[in-house]
């Protein structure tokens, strides 16, 4: 049975990170009857990152999150931004990964903000950062700020959710991105004017 881990930054409890995450790896499962998955909650491990951190070695229950993190067959990577990029918990877990754990492992990248100004993070931080552990990242990030959360965005966020998670599941399969040329995204979908036109209360 393939395997993908949901690794989930978020730090509030409840937490809309989590919330995506969630939504991501039921898209998944639904997608590709033979999966099985499990969300990592990284909040739950803070002291354990940290002591890695400073000692080098891993406490048992983080050692049992990096192992089901190495070897998964694809991996959902989920993490809310401040400022434009990831929180020190999300890179401190990374850091604490052997540098060619993620070799070759399909990513599906997706991230939380408090505002779609912060959307292009998972380009301009996510992608380099997994881009250097010689990760396979699908093309589709999902992005997902507090307007998708509502009515109007949806449907939006929705259908990057689906698109994304499709790719993984097709890549697991063996079947590339499951992506063609005519498959770009339409600049006038719902998708692209839920973050470039959002409603106004």
């Amino acid at each position: 049975m393939t395997r993908i881990v949901a690794i989930s930054a978020g730090l509030s409890d409840p937490s809309t990170t989590r919330m995506l995450a969630d939504r991501l790896v039921e898209s998944a499962q639904q997608q590709s009857g033979d999966v099985s998955v499990e969300v990592v909650s990284l909040r739950e491990l803070a002291h354990e990152i940290t002591d890695a951190t400073l000692t080098g070695f891993a406490p048992p229950r983080l050692q049992d999150a990096i192992d089901k993190v190495v070897a998964a067959d694809g991996l959902i990577a989920v993490t809310p931004i401040f400022k434009a990029s990831y929180p020190g918990l999300f890179k401190s877990f990374i850091d604490v990964l052997e540098a060619d754990s993620l070799i070759g492992k399909p990513v599906l990248l997706a991230a939380t903000g408090g505002t779609a100004r912060h959307s292009l993070a998972i380009d301009h931080a996510l992608r380099p950062l997994f881009a250097y552990l010689q990760a396979l990242v699908v093309p589709t990030g999902v992005f997902a700020s507090p307007h998708d959360w509502g009515t109007d965005g949806t449907n939006a966020l929705g259908q990057r959710i689906d698109r994304a998670a499709g790719e993984l599941v097709s890549l697991l399969k063996g079947a590339g991105t499951g992506r063609a040329p005519s498959d770009d995204i339409d600049l006038f979908s719902d998708t692209f004017l839920s973050i470039s036109r959002p409603s106004v209360p």
